[in-house]
């Protein structure tokens, strides 16, 4: 399973760095995703990392504001999340696959999610 943490009350332009840590066993072999959900909303792609740290992928709307990584010596993954906007007020959450995949279903061991609430 997964925890994520750092969420919180920002303003609009503000920065927030998520953390997930994990308990899983295979994690530094997993692909690693970060994905938000707003009520009444289907949980949304934000990023992704393989395994190896270096291959990337971002949903368009995040894009050169949001980056992610790992450190899979303390099997951690973070979203650093700069020039937030209130449409990224959700819950995030992050989760592992086996595959470099985009969608929710691809993906296990999913945290409680942290809050980002970006107030304008």
């Amino acid at each position: 399973r997964l925890e994520e943490s750092g969420g919180g009350l920002v303003l609009s332009g503000d920065s927030l760095r998520l953390s997930c840590a994990a308990s899983v066993p295979t994690f530094s072999t997993s692909v690693v995703g970060w994905f938000r959900q707003v009520p009444g909303k289907e949980r949304e792609f934000v990023a992704r990392i393989h395994p190896n740290g270096t291959t990337l992928d971002y949903a368009d709307s995040v894009k050169g504001r949001f980056t992610i990584s790992r450190d899979n010596v303390k099997n951690t993954v973070h979203l650093q999340m700069d020039n937030l906007k209130p449409e990224d007020t959700a819950v995030y959450y992050c989760a592992t696959a086996r595959f470099f995949a985009r969608s929710p279903r691809w993906f296990a061991n999913w945290g409680q999610g942290t809050r980002v609430t970006v107030s304008s």
